[in-house]
């Protein structure tokens, strides 16, 4: 069956699931379509009358599934030009998954606007995950994993240690020229060079005395406050595809959170 069959048949099998609106049927096939590469980053929808009539459904239903994937961060409408698959840019990861901010009583002649940090990669090595890697990751423990030690420095200054860590099993050859060479975000080298998608992120903050590693990393002394920032990322279904923990000095940042209007 082709794809405009396997789309046609949208319409029909919303109608007969009992308590599954239309647009619901609609938004997981458009997700399905994307998540098999049929729309790959950054390709450009057809056209809302094409796509609704290959769904089989109205146009008020398309537009229903597509605000929802827009406001998952999977679709991104630009004025007069049309609906474009997301694809991972240096302005997408500082503004949606970069929230360190120079705060503004600092004794800094600060940027002028949101700094994109400058990433130094620090270590890499192949392991077997522990207990929360393997939890936040939801793979076994002992589970074949990949570390990532880098440095982000903003307005010359070390500010952020993350240790990344990934599944081999979803990351299978990846290497440190890899990361090394690589011309975007990390994010964009998941999408691009391996198909993995990070659409959102769960996080946990908490304050820490810096250790022995985050010290080194950082410039500090050991034991100093810092703020810790848990993160899983996750992908299509809510798949989690890294764990990250982001050691933050914040004697001169703040982790800055823009929460929705109007809540």
């Amino acid at each position: 069956m082709d794809t405009k069959a396997r789309m046609a048949k949208v319409g029909r099998a919303g109608a007969n699931s009992a308590g599954a609106p239309l647009y619901r049927q609609a938004k997981r096939e458009l997700q399905r379509l994307i998540e098999c590469g049929h729309y790959g980053p950054g390709a450009t929808l057809p056209s809302e009358t094409g796509l609704a009539r290959a769904l089989g459904v109205s146009i008020g239903t398309l537009r229903r599934a597509v605000d929802e994937l827009v406001h998952e961060h999977l679709l991104v409408r630009r004025q007069g030009r049309g609906t474009y698959v997301t694809s991972h840019t240096a302005e997408r990861f500082l503004f949606q998954f970069f929230h360190v901010e120079l705060r503004p009583d600092a004794p800094l002649d600060a940027p002028g606007e949101r700094e994109y940090p400058q990433v130094t990669l620090v270590d890499f090595t192949r392991g077997k995950a522990d207990e929360m890697e393997a939890a936040a990751l939801d793979r076994p423990a002992g589970d074949a994993v990949f570390r990532i030690d880098n440095r982000l420095s903003l307005a010359g200054r070390a500010v952020v240690h993350d240790r990344i860590t990934v599944a081999a099993a979803l990351f299978k050859n990846l290497t440190e020229q890899h990361l090394r060479a690589r011309p975007g975000t990390l994010y964009s080298l998941y999408q691009s060079e391996f198909g993995i998608t990070v659409l959102r992120a769960r996080e946990r903050v908490r304050a820490i005395a810096a250790d022995t590693d985050a010290a080194r990393i950082l410039g500090l002394p050991r034991g100093q406050p810092v703020l810790q920032v848990h993160r899983i990322a996750l992908s299509f279904g809510d798949k989690p595809v890294e764990y990250r923990v982001s050691t933050v000095h914040t004697a001169m940042h703040d982790y800055v959170s823009l929460l929705p209007q109007g809540r």
